[in-house]
């Protein structure tokens, strides 16, 4: 992209003219903001002079993407009033402190909508704003632990398996604040009235496991790891290892798809049926030996193009070359960075990688100019 849309942030996607404030923090806002970002949105984060020890290469941080960056120290006498400019031309504000700590800086919901009513402002936290842990420090993984879902995920006869952080800080947190966000906009774009957003990963995480809880009430789930149809105890549902060490993720739910399965694998009809759960480790054990015959390449080839449900586990290197994922370019390479595509896709205005990761400060003096925020310049 080239001109003046890319000079001043505006770009392709359905977020076109939108403008947002991200307070550059860690995990789950980045993400939220990426991701709005990705959509056409015109995304200003506002990054640290001294940085965040946690923070790498930022021009390899990727979840930084799509956004332009300006310096400015809201401990610094004039930085809540630099802010409060910004704020005053905004949409969106994002931002992960502590509760409490963005009121401490001056920045906290009171002097933003006093500035600009019909703002929206996003805060995204572990444990939310009020509440006994509001104040407490946690991760992802004590996220999930407390709601009840990472003790659903894992083998029986083990502990919890870790879901790395996509699913309480991605999926419970910044997509959860990205619908907030976009629902209060629409709210507001009607009303002139902005408001708060309260976006906690307990909640969101929470949310997500609605259907389980529906089965848990019908008496079809049990309160357990080991012995329901989505936990990997049904060996219908299973991972399962080749000869060579490759493994194949197996969902054959639906009995004709099953039908298909057992054909392809070779199960008699001596083997124990889909759904008998008596007979479940005997069946797994069938499914576990044929597979162990044969190599990660032979039974690729036995189910590619079936409706049998069964698909290698590829790592990110390999994802990356496959037929399907490459034919949608999910995986398209920028400034020589391989990574994954906006999403999701749109018809009528397309979204796409327009900037590389922001470096912290490198477009203060851009953004000072096209949000007229002189102040910001050096």
């Amino acid at each position: 992209m080239t001109g003046d849309r890319e000079a001043d942030g505006r770009g392709a996607g359905p977020l076109a003219g939108v403008r947002v404030v991200e307070l550059a923090g860690i995990g789950p806002g980045p993400f939220a903001a990426m991701l709005l970002g990705d959509l056409g949105a015109d995304v200003v984060r506002v990054d640290r002079p001294n940085g965040s020890p946690l923070t790498g290469d930022p021009a390899l941080d990727l979840t930084n993407r799509s956004k332009r960056s300006v310096l400015l120290d809201l401990k610094a006498p004039d930085g809540p009033g630099l802010l409060l400019d910004l704020v005053e031309r905004a949409d969106l504000l994002i931002e992960g402190y502590r509760p409490g700590v963005a009121e401490r800086l001056g920045v906290g919901p009171e002097p933003c909508l006093a500035r600009n009513p019909a703002l929206v402002y996003g805060r995204m936290t572990g444990w939310g704003q009020h509440g006994p842990l509001a104040a407490a420090a946690g991760h992802d993984i004590d996220y999930t632990a407390l709601t009840g879902v990472l003790s659903m995920i894992g083998p029986a006869d083990g502990p919890p398996s870790v879901p790395l952080n996509l699913l309480g800080d991605y999926a419970g947190g910044s997509l959860y604040l990205v619908v907030g966000l976009l629902a209060a906009l629409q709210h507001a774009r009607g009303t002139g009235q902005g408001q708060v957003v309260d976006a906690a990963i307990v909640d969101g995480t929470a949310h997500l496991a609605t259907l389980f809880w529906g089965l848990l009430a019908e008496g079809r789930w049990q309160d357990r790891r080991g012995g329901n149809l989505l936990d990997g105890s049904a060996p219908c549902y299973a991972v399962y290892q080749a000869s060579d060490g490759g493994h194949f993720a197996v969902g054959a739910l639906e009995p004709q798809f099953y039908a298909e399965f057992a054909r392809l694998l070779g199960l008699g009809p001596e083997a124990p049926g889909q759904y008998d759960t008596a007979r479940w480790p005997e069946l797994r054990a069938l499914i576990a030996t044929r597979f162990a015959g044969r190599t990660t390449a032979e039974w690729t080839a036995v189910f590619e193009g079936t409706d049998a449900c069964v698909t290698p586990v590829l790592t990110m290197h390999q994802a990356v070359r496959h037929p399907h994922l490459a034919a949608r370019g999910t995986y398209p390479t920028l400034d020589g960075v391989t990574q994954p595509a906006p999403a999701p896709r749109f018809s009528a205005t397309p979204a796409e990688l327009r900037r590389p990761p922001a470096r912290p400060g490198a477009d203060t003096a851009e953004v000072a100019r096209d949000w007229a925020v002189p102040g910001l310049a050096p």
